[in-house]
């Protein structure tokens, strides 16, 4: 799964690259804010004017429940914060940065937005007015910018926190103002005490209620990129066990509705293992629901879950074979399944999805908006299209290119 590439795990590929970890892909060296700059080289490199497929019909007005959020560039080249409104037609700049803007959230509750450019945290409001720095880290030390890099913002679903990662796992009060670093990163060698990263604490996502909050745990100079769930009112961190093989990371899980569990989900295999994940919240135990193998040389993709309100688990899907160990772009399918991923599995539209790096889904599941690259060698972002769930309705072409989608409030 290419989204397996986000900025995160760009940032973490430096941050390993620097300390001679070996990782399946190579990024070059940027100056500055180093998340920030390979989006904004992403996006520049991206000039698509058309998808492939299904022609696409015209977007009806009302056509989102809520506006949609997303990453593009200015007229300058910049990346940028632009918005989409609910008519599905009329796109709005947010942010006006001169330098790149590298990660973001949206506030669930007022729409003010938080955003990373030029290794500061910033806080807008949902006009792009109010411009706030909060954060500021100063020059990013290209040899440990696991010690001085600002990144991943993430908004509590009650609007009064912001997670982010500088040093390790921070929580930001937006009032009154008060940061907590609640996780450090461990950056020392135990023996000669140069600044050896062990690891590192990056905010994801917090569950629907607000009582948990979904990390990336990284172990540099090692495989080991996983998740955690950190409970803020405990100040607790819970591992996760079990499904060995399955490395569960870098923002791709779904929380169910009520918060009590997660599901992940792979579609590349050989940096990680394919298949599809259950975490219980509160033991950190996790399932395996579909394993790497299918069976006589086939492997089970899987990606971008999501749990609908009724329980039903929503996904792209598809068993194919990987001759050699490696698989990447596989030909997906949007499925419903129960919340096992096996159970009254159904193939909801006929189209096939092979450079899906995004999706963002309906609120009910009735919808996901995709990013499709225009080719399987870029690895954030793409064509935004909209595909109902109900394969009778046409596919809605939305805006030419965007990454990092989110909704608004």
């Amino acid at each position: 799964m290419k989204k397996s590439f986000r900025p995160l795990l760009v940032l973490l590929t430096l941050t390993f690259a620097a300390f001679a970890c070996t990782l399946p892909f190579a990024i070059p060296q940027p100056s500055g804010d180093p998340v920030a700059t390979v989006v904004a080289a992403t996006l520049q490199a991206l000039t698509p004017t058309a998808s492939g497929g299904e022609s696409p019909t015209t977007a009806p007005a009302g056509l989102l429940p809520h506006s949609l959020y997303f990453l593009n560039n200015d007229s300058a080249g910049v990346a940028q914060v632009y918005r989409l409104e609910a008519d599905g037609k009329t796109v709005r700049q947010i942010t006006f940065e001169p330098s790149a803007v590298g990660a973001y959230d949206v506030s669930q509750v007022d729409g003010s937005v938080a955003y990373v450019a030029n290794n500061q945290l910033l806080l807008i409001d949902a006009n792009g007015a109010d411009r706030r720095v909060l954060v500021d880290g100063g020059p990013v030390d290209e040899n440990n910018p696991f010690v001085s890099s600002v990144n991943e913002p993430a908004f509590s679903p009650d609007g009064e926190t912001i997670a982010y990662w500088h040093k390790g796992l921070n929580l930001y009060a937006v009032s009154p103002e008060v940061n907590n670093l609640v996780l450090e990163n461990v950056v020392s060698d135990p023996i000669s005490g140069a600044p050896v990263p062990g690891e590192l604490y990056f905010p994801q996502k917090y569950s629907p209620d607000g009582s948990k909050l979904l990390i990336t745990v990284a172990i540099p100079n090692s495989d080991g990129i996983s998740a955690g769930i950190y409970y803020p009112a405990t100040d607790s961190l819970v591992r996760l066990s079990g499904a060995e093989g399955a490395r569960l990371c870098c923002g791709e899980q779904a929380w169910s509705p009520d918060g009590s569990a997660l599901f992940d989900a792979n579609a590349s295999l050989g940096f990680l293992s394919t298949g599809l994940w259950r975490v219980d919240a509160a033991s950190g135990n996790v399932t395996t629901l579909l394993p790497s193998e299918a069976g006589d040389g086939n492997y089970n993709f899987a990606d971008e879950p999501y749990v609908a309100p009724d329980g039903q688990l929503y996904f792209f899907f598809a068993t194919a074979p990987a001759p050699d160990g490696f698989a990447d772009n596989t030909p997906l399918q949007m499925v419903r399944s129960a919340a096992d991923g096996v159970s009254g599995r159904t193939v909801l539209r006929p189209e096939t999805f092979e450079t899906l790096n995004e999706a963002l889904w309906a609120p009910d599941a009735s919808f996901v908006i995709t990013a499709k690259a225009p080719s399987d060698s870029v690895y954030a972002g793409g064509v935004i299209e909209l595909y109902y769930a109900d394969a009778t309705k046409s596919m809605i072409s939305l805006v030419p290119f965007g990454q990092q989608l989110k909704w608004g409030p």
